[in-house]
């Protein structure tokens, strides 16, 4: 996306009323502002523009778009298992508070999908229940995140850390990332980890030096523990 294409948002520094403005483009028609000038603003040149401070909107929340869910995929490396209550739970906070976020994806132009990093489970209730799918109109609102493959494993285990998601799912995320190539450190770097914890996760110091692929019984273990913790609560969000 360029800078001209970019959320705008504009502040008036006397009565702090703050606007979100689609594009550039739409921020001067409506303010009455010359687009060069606030571009320089934009660009530090200078302050303000009249009584106006602009930047641009750097968070994705501030652009949330609707998707059709047709066009949405999960993705490969998270394990998405929750108890039956739970879902139901979900299913009914959409029902009666509507979609009050969105989920998060990244958009794949080679096979024109959005690919889920974050809320796949409020996903899986709109195209599992029919009156949340019908009311939505078969969209879902979706911000979207621009990274690469590995950027996003790591996001989407920094969305399951910050909610407190289980052991088990951090387990299996990590073993993702090991099988694509990320080495302890970078775990650590990326996710805000000590060694300890990523060590202690996987369930054996120093797997890294082990693995081309990820020995079985580790990945087992994983495996097995998700099945005997499948019932317990999770964090939906």
């Amino acid at each position: 996306m360029n800078n001209r294409e970019r959320p705008v948002i504009v502040k008036n520094v006397n009565t702090n009323d703050v606007v979100k403005f689609e594009n550039l483009h739409s921020a001067s028609r409506v303010l009455g502002l010359d687009e060069a000038m606030l571009t320089d603003v934009l660009n530090n040149k200078q302050k303000t523009i009249n009584e106006y401070e602009v930047w641009y909107a750097e968070s994705p929340v501030y652009d949330v778009i609707p998707v059709p869910i047709d066009k949405i995929v999960a993705n490969d490396y998270n394990p998405n298992k929750v108890a039956t209550k739970e879902m139901e739970l979900l299913y009914t906070s959409v029902k009666e508070d509507k979609y009050t976020m969105p989920i998060v994806c990244y958009y794949d132009e080679d096979i024109d999908k959005y690919i889920i990093v974050d809320g796949f489970h409020r996903y899986r209730t709109i195209i599992e229940h029919k009156d949340i799918y019908e009311r939505e109109h078969g969209c879902i609102p979706v911000s979207v995140i621009e990274k690469d493959l590995n950027d996003r494993m790591a996001s989407t285990i920094r969305h399951n850390r910050a909610r407190g998601k289980h052991e088990v799912e951090l387990q299996a995320n990590l073993v993702a990332m090991l099988k694509a190539g990320w080495s302890e450190t970078k775990i650590m770097e990326e996710l805000g980890m000590t060694l300890e914890e990523v060590q202690r996760l996987l369930g054996l110091t120093g797997i890294f030096s082990e693995i081309k692929g990820v020995p079985y019984s580790i990945e087992k273990q994983i495996v097995e523990a998700g099945e005997d913790e499948k019932d317990e609560d999770s964090d939906l969000w």
